[in-house]
């Protein structure tokens, strides 16, 4: 900032901006964690917890139960028990490097890594008070007390009150309730309209995680991924999923070991002879497509047909401006064998802005074209992210989750790919995961039939 980086050999203006950016960033992942990161985190203690004395209720409240991709500090909420008991297993806890706070009823600890831990314990009968209360967010709980002081009554972290007298409070479906509402899932609990659905009984019906079938994008050992062909298939059924698309980089990303023409030949007919052998659950042959800068593919289009799925990607370019990057994106939706536009913006959580895209422009595209967005649900992506995925159903468009896993142990992270989902208000409908196999294969036949139409 005191320019004397400018004095350096091949340091411009635009160089020093990024690296200012660069370290604002940086500063900004010290202070908020990955929500994958923090989820482990919060379990790993929730589930020690339970074990304390008489503990009849415990839940991950805040941020984390919301679902929000950053997390800042942990909340948890214990209900019942032996107070001073629980506070004491809580700083006792094997990932408490040090104790900031020990009350009769609240706690505080800092892990090695430095993630700080809250917990407070409240009364059993207090409980769904308290949850809702602790949940937020801080907008959704304004609301919600005005609409009880518009009934005349009273709301806080330990009931709901009518004068004096209790009348709420024990679990969340009675405070809703009480109100005239349908219990609001918390990741719609940001005064999004969630309160007005809740209302007139119109919140939509979110995807779970039960719903989904299989997962739209993994890498093999063929480019970057670390297991077999055979290993992911055997990850399907163990993960119960009817299918897994394995789609690994293209040449042009080198650096990914990107597979040449002759490679994915090979891919593919290892894929339909491990096919054969399978049942209940079976492998897509596909492939993360590299966009080039004029929005063709870095596969021909004789080689793309053979695919069962077509994932398009940007992964260099990254400077370019808007036109021109929203341009590659559009432009690859029209080829009929393309299917999904791999995490849309770019970004990497607190390392990497997003590009500049126009992303009404994107999702605008995708409706007309019928071409799925993703959901990519790897930790430091989550890209779409919950509003621009909102966009996207309310335009028609599908969305497409997928882990970008590269381990076995990454396929997890689908959970975080439902929860943007649910953040986005998507239902079942909306996403190609919960079609059965053959439905999903048709679904790419239909689309490509239209777009040679």
């Amino acid at each position: 900032q005191d320019e004397r980086m400018a004095a350096l050999p091949g340091m411009g203006k635009k160089k020093i901006e990024n690296i200012i950016r660069g370290i604002e960033l940086y500063a900004m992942s010290r202070e908020r964690m990955p929500l994958g990161d923090a989820l482990v985190v919060a379990r790993d203690a929730v589930a020690q917890l339970r074990k304390a004395a008489g503990v009849k209720a415990i839940e991950a409240a805040g941020s984390l139960r919301r679902g929000k991709e950053t997390i800042g500090d942990i909340d948890i909420l214990a209900g019942g028990g032996k107070k001073k008991e629980i506070i004491d297993a809580f700083v006792r806890l094997p990932m408490a490097h040090a104790i900031l706070a020990q009350g009769e009823t609240k706690g505080s600890i800092v892990t090695g890594s430095g993630i700080q831990l809250d917990l407070r314990v409240v009364e059993q009968h207090e409980f769904g008070a308290a949850l809702q209360y602790f949940t937020g967010s801080k907008s959704h709980n304004v609301r919600l007390r005005e609409i009880a002081r518009r009934g005349g009554l009273k709301i806080n972290e330990y009931g709901i009150f009518s004068g004096e007298r209790r009348v709420a409070g024990e679990s969340e479906e009675e405070m809703y309730a009480t109100l005239k509402m349908d219990w609001i899932p918390p990741e719609l609990r940001e005064d999004r309209g969630e309160l007005e659905a809740a209302s007139h009984h119109t919140l939509p019906k979110l995807v779970r995680r039960a719903d989904i079938r299989g997962d739209l994008h993994v890498h093999s050992h063929y480019s970057d991924g670390a297991h077999s062909i055979a290993e992911i298939a055997d990850a399907v059924k163990k993960m119960g999923y009817q299918y897994i698309a394995v789609t690994d980089h293209s040449p042009s990303l080198k650096i990914a070991r990107g597979l040449s023409t002759a490679r994915l030949r090979e891919k593919i007919a290892e894929v339909q002879r491990i096919n054969q052998s399978l049942t209940g659950t079976r492998l897509l042959c596909g492939a993360e497509v590299d966009i080039k800068n004029d929005g063709t593919l870095d596969y021909p289009d004789d080689l793309l047909r053979r695919l069962d799925l077509v994932i398009g990607a940007i992964h260099s370019g990254f400077k370019q401006g808007r036109e021109q990057i929203t341009n590659r994106i559009i432009t690859a939706m029209h080829n009929p064998f393309v299917h999904i536009i791999a995490h849309p913006t770019g970004r990497l959580i607190g390392e990497r802005e997003p590009y500049d895209v126009d992303m009404a422009c994107v999702i605008e595209a995708a409706s007309r074209t019928g071409t799925a967005l993703e959901i990519n649900a790897y930790k430091d992506r989550l890209d779409l992210d919950d509003a621009a995925a909102r966009e996207a159903g309310k335009k028609g468009v599908m969305l497409a989750i997928g882990t970008d896993s590269h381990h076995l142990e990454q396929l997890w992270m689908m959970e975080l790919g439902v929860t943007v989902a649910r953040r986005g208000w998507l239902e079942s409908r909306h996403l190609l995961n919960t079609l059965s196999a053959e439905e999903l294969l048709a679904w790419t036949q239909a689309r490509r039939q239209r777009m040679q139409a």
